[in-house]
């Protein structure tokens, strides 16, 4: 196998190089689209279900809605509709009809559609015209809908799982009583994706608020956390939206509140994409391929036979034995006892994948009654009794787990900085950077110079710091508080 390009050399190359030498995804031939290989989608697959158990202990309940949207609906909301209808996909026709003159296939002019229809790029619009017709009175609140599906938003520059024009998503969609109610929600599930990133995909992040700029369109707050990648540049992991009162006003949601009298539903959505495997391989994985976090991998172990003079009923023995012991522990475990490829390849393409533990069995382990173990975080070995480990592996897994957290952590908060003279949070950005809290005016205009002349963008204002006055690193306003500056994807 080829080795990687250095992520020193070039980031940009080793990302790309990355997903398509460990299976992740490859090109389609189509601008913006991707083909999700296996191994990409089991990772997908894990993620769905851990995120998706976690919504359902919340409360919430999966649905699903059309994929195309009627105009008349999208067009609702006005702010929802002026940002999103620039990168929409609109369906004109119903069919394809073959051209007289040459071998080839044309659109129908006759079947053309009465109702044009966007493919959805985020569907408020289409699930509050269905909640005008579920939500009559306070008895049919809260609705907590999850929807797991697909989405299409022409994309300018595009870059695997990052941005693509379609992606793979969750999207919630609720309904509340009250406002306190709505906002609660759109908390509590900012703090379940700040669990499911921390815990989970041991990638550390910030809570935020997007400042109104760039609040989700046709919402009252975003809120959001931001994690920093290995190369000092942000990463949008999850948003949170408050919606007020903006989308059931638009399509006249209205119940029936305790008193008897009518008011407008509250609402929330929220959502995360297969942008979450971008963020994993470019918190954790180094200039040999993938780094997983084991609770997170599709794959926890691996084993690999080194087959020596013939014996391979005891070393395959040997391997079944650990096999089942380690799925009696409930770990994700794979033996690979194919005899086309050395197992010196295999070491390079489980390596490459990101396996967590790599599990090796040849002459000398069945000697010494011993396997041998690789850590792909650490590149460590160690030796264990192959007749034990149902009890050694799950709490070597949690020591990885951990030190991939701690990894991460560490570079985060030595890349967490003050600034408050501008040619030093220039500096700062240019050469390594991180998070730079700083004092901001609270203008839009202000925040597009910085932009222009940084390329740094205000990330978000942190949820939980304490205000503290000061002056705008550009203009030199006053300010209340520090924002949080970066570069970012």
């Amino acid at each position: 196998m080829n080795q990687l390009t250095k992520r020193n050399e070039n980031y940009s190359k080793w990302y790309n190089e990355i997903i398509v030498k460990s299976e992740l995804a490859e090109f389609s031939g189509i601008r913006g689209f991707m083909i999700i290989k296996p191994y990409g989608y089991s990772l997908w697959d894990r993620m769905k279900k851990i995120l998706d158990k976690m919504l359902k202990l919340t409360g919430h309940q999966n649905i699903y809605f059309p994929l195309l949207i009627p105009k008349s609906a999208f067009s609702k909301e006005k702010e929802h509709t002026e940002i999103f209808s620039e990168g929409c996909a609109i369906v004109t026709h119903s069919r394809l009809k073959k051209n007289k003159d040459k071998e080839e296939l044309i659109v129908d002019p006759e079947s053309k559609l009465q109702e044009e229809l966007v493919i959805r790029p985020t569907s408020e619009s289409i699930i509050w015209k269905t909640y005008k017709r579920w939500i009559q009175s306070y008895r049919d609140l809260p609705l907590l809908l999850n929807q797991w599906g697909n989405a299409l938003r022409w994309e300018m520059r595009t870059r695997f799982f990052l941005r693509t024009t379609e992606f793979l998503w969750q999207e919630g969609h609720t309904a509340h009583s009250t406002e306190k109610e709505a906002i609660e929600e759109a908390i509590k599930i900012l703090n379940i994706y700040t669990d499911f990133s921390e815990k989970f995909m041991a990638i550390p992040v910030l809570q935020g608020i997007k400042p109104y700029m760039d609040k989700f369109s046709g919402s009252e707050k975003t809120y959001c956390i931001e994690a920093l990648m290995q190369d000092g540049k942000a990463l949008q992991i999850a948003t949170s939206h408050f919606l007020g009162q903006n989308f059931s006003k638009a399509f006249d949601v209205k119940f029936t509140n305790f008193n008897g009298k009518k008011e407008y539903a509250w609402g929330t959505s929220w959502g995360v994409s297969t942008r979450l495997i971008g963020g994993l391989i470019m918190s954790h994985s180094d200039d040999k391929g993938l780094i997983l976090p084991p609770k997170i991998a599709p794959i926890q172990i691996i084993i690999i036979p080194i087959y020596y003079e013939k014996k391979y009923i005891i070393i395959n023995k040997i391997a079944e034995d650990i096999l089942n012991s380690l799925k009696e522990k409930k770990i994700r475990v794979k033996y690979d006892n194919r005899e086309i490829f050395t197992p010196g390849w295999k070491f390079h393409e489980y390596e490459m994948k990101g396996i967590p533990i790599r599990i090796s069995i040849g002459k000398n382990e069945i000697q010494n009654g011993e396997v041998e173990i690789f850590r792909r975080d650490t590149y460590e070995k160690i030796y264990l009794p192959w007749i034990d480990l149902k009890n050694s592996i799950p709490k070597l897994l949690d020591e990885i787990q951990k030190n991939i957290y701690k990894k991460a952590f560490h570079r985060t908060q030595r890349l967490i900085i003050k600034s408050d003279y501008y040619n030093d949070f220039k500096n700062q950005i240019n050469h390594s950077g991180g998070f730079i809290f700083a004092h901001w005016d609270g203008t839009k205009n202000t925040g597009k110079k910085i932009q222009k002349e940084t390329e740094a963008t205000i990330r978000c204002i942190p949820m939980y710091n304490e205000k503290e006055k000061g002056k705008c690193i550009f203009s030199g306003k006053p300010s209340l508080q520090r924002v949080v500056f970066s570069k970012s994807y």
